[in-house]
């Protein structure tokens, strides 16, 4: 590194000390260890310069290859994934039983202080039956997704404890209501809210892609910056996984965090987008 890009980054370093920024970690990070061992490596450096990330995870790829082997079909409408009685057992297995507890065992190896939460844990984030209609033909049908939620509040009151103790929040997006009714809350949606709630410097979407396309097909026409406004656009021509990701981020900074980032899991991608001048994937601003 030269000396240029040493005070660049510097520079950066003083802007985000003391600052929220909620990472959501998915996709081909979830199912590589080794990348999800740089990833959580970088978020403890992050914490050790004086930045306060709380982690969010998924953990779709692990959670369909338990369901197929228990000879049960994974099915999703817009991105959102339809779960039974069945498939709840399995997503709170997976996500609270396995994947939490990995990566919270992955800070211990590299010597970081992380707390695995639950979001039942604490009341954290409380959740409501998620409905859903989708266009078919001229019409709206509702779509019954099953124990799918979305947020209706968030407690952050746990996430302040732990970090003005210096302790990493490592989230699972499995909540209930007050009732006890147990919910999958999907993790970019459950991320956005914890951002929007903590009011966040920023909001990291790791995934498997650089950021936004104007042409998927042609990498040339990656979206360094967009605006909230051309976001709401953008939305209307995308479907599949994006499609929370994007609405979690628009829900994010209608709630009040500074901005969003879009990056892929490649190694230290977090310090190419946060500490320097251009980044590396897609920055979404208001």
């Amino acid at each position: 590194m030269n000396v240029e890009s040493l005070i660049e980054t510097l520079h950066y370093v003083k802007e985000f000390q003391g600052a929220k920024i909620v990472i959501k970690i998915g996709g081909h990070a979830m199912d590589s260890e080794s990348a999800l061992e740089e990833i959580v490596k970088d978020i403890i450096l992050l914490s050790n310069i004086g930045v306060k990330p709380i982690v969010v995870h998924g953990g779709g790829p692990e959670i369909d290859e338990k369901m197929e082997k228990l000879g049960i079909k994974p099915k999703f409408v817009e991105g959102f994934r339809v779960t039974d009685e069945t498939t709840m057992e399995i997503v709170e297995m997976v996500l609270d039983g396995k994947i939490n507890s990995k990566i919270v065992t992955k800070f211990i190896k590299y010597g970081g202080r992380a707390v695995g939460l639950s979001g039942k844990d604490g009341l954290l984030l409380i959740a409501k039956k998620k409905e859903m209609k989708i266009k078919k033909g001229k019409e709206e049908i509702l779509v019954d997704l099953g124990f799918v939620g979305e947020t209706e509040l968030v407690n952050p009151e746990i996430l302040e404890i732990l970090l003005e103790n210096n302790f990493v929040p490592v989230i699972s997006p499995v909540s209930a209501d007050l009732k006890g009714n147990v919910y999958n809350l999907n993790a970019d949606i459950a991320a956005g809210d914890v951002a929007a709630a903590l009011k966040a410097k920023r909001l990291v979407m790791m995934t498997d892609v650089p950021g936004l396309f104007r042409d998927l097909k042609d990498p040339s026409t990656l979206l360094r910056k967009i605006k909230l406004s051309e976001l709401e656009e953008f939305l209307k021509n995308v479907s599949g996984g994006m499609k929370p990701k994007l609405e979690a981020v628009m829900r994010a900074l209608k709630g009040g965090v500074e901005k969003a980032h879009i990056i892929d899991s490649r190694k230290n991608a977090l310090f190419l987008e946060l500490f320097t001048k251009d980044g590396i994937g897609t920055i979404v601003e208001p």
